[in-house]
């Protein structure tokens, strides 16, 4: 091992956001790296292998860059750039920081932050209809909802349209009390949650009185010609082939269209095909529709979020892989009894 110290200067106040509370960012480096980081009076010395000291003085760069635009240094950013690190992903990081969606109505700043979620937005910036699919976490309702509300407000299109099936979670909810808007509310919470951040309650509620932005279950799509519209059906893996079709086939001109899905989160019938499954087949290699795979590499929620999305991929690849071998052995005793008679 060829051993290394190398110097960087660093201000106390990026020394800061980059360590974190109690130097908690720093350790997982250090960690991470194998690497020894010391603050010596505005400078930071690295020593540890020769290649690992590079990648970690890569990172506190792109740290301090990310940090000198005014950005929050998270611990999904820090976990992020390790990953990025390893996979000698130099300057990625920096370059997914620099393009900004929007801001919340609170002026926090809306940004891709994983190499996934650049591509998706960059995907959606160039295509008509764009699948976005991954597990929870990963952002793909709420850049879907920025990317949304930004052309809305740049007169792009004319109206927002949010929707998605009305299917409960996996247990009976009963009667319902209310009116019909009262009764499907429960199911787009998720979406008003999103727009009320990034729009701010009263601008929404405004829009929405005007009929140019509206909230609707599936449903109601039927019939419908949307054009000059940003249309946006989430939890799609809960459509059935036909409400899929219905709802591709309502796009008007000068509309986009955003479908995000969970495969692993479907709450059909057992024996019931997602229709969001059946358009990755039909629709695969069509001119203007890209679909955008995110992983558990993506997860931009609490980092334990991420770590219990990869347990549950691992496990049902290993259930998947258990199914299969199973299923070959009984083929082959059958084979093997018919060769026999």
């Amino acid at each position: 091992m060829n051993e290394v110290t190398e110097r960087m200067e660093m201000s106390s106040e990026h020394m800061q956001k980059i360590f974190g509370m109690q130097d908690a960012y720093l350790k997982k480096l250090e960690r991470d790296f194998q690497v020894r980081v010391v603050d010596r009076n505005g400078s930071v010395s690295i020593n540890g292998d020769e290649e690992n000291v590079r990648r970690v003085k890569n990172i506190l760069a792109q740290l301090t860059e990310i940090s000198k635009r005014g950005n929050e240094i998270e611990e999904q950013s820090v976990d992020y750039a390790i990953t990025l690190g390893k996979e000698e992903k130099e300057g990625a990081l920096a370059e997914i920081d620099e393009d900004l969606i929007c801001h919340t109505v609170a002026g926090k700043p809306i940004k891709p932050k994983t190499l996934g979620q650049k591509r998706y937005v960059d995907a959606i910036r160039n295509n008509m209809i764009v699948f976005g699919l991954g597990p929870a976490g990963t952002g793909k309702t709420y850049l879907a909802m920025a990317m949304a509300i930004t052309a809305f407000k740049n007169d792009e299109v004319s109206r927002i349209i949010l929707t998605r099936p009305a299917i409960e979670a996996g247990e009976k909810l009963g009667f319902l009390p209310g009116d019909l808007q009262s009764k499907v509310d429960p199911y787009l919470r998720p979406l008003y949650d999103a727009l009320y951040q990034i729009m701010g309650a009263e601008s929404f509620l405004k829009n929405m009185e005007k009929g140019l932005i509206e909230v609707a279950p599936l449903a109601y799509m039927r019939g419908r010609t949307l054009d000059n519209a940003y249309i946006i059906l989430d939890e799609a893996q809960n459509t059935t082939p036909a409400q899929m079709k219905m709802f591709l086939t309502r796009i008007g001109f000068g509309s986009k269209v955003i479908v995000t899905g969970d495969a692993s989160q479907k709450d059909l019938a057992p024996d019931a095909k997602s229709g969001l499954d059946v358009a990755a087949r039909v629709l695969a290699g069509i001119e203007d529709i890209a679909f955008c795979n995110l992983t558990s590499k993506d997860v931009v929620r609490h980092p334990l979020v991420q770590k219990i999305v990869k347990a549950y991929e691992d496990y049902e690849a290993k259930e998947k892989y258990r199914s299969q071998a199973r299923q070959t052995g009984k083929n082959r005793r059958g084979e093997d009894w018919r060769r026999n008679r």
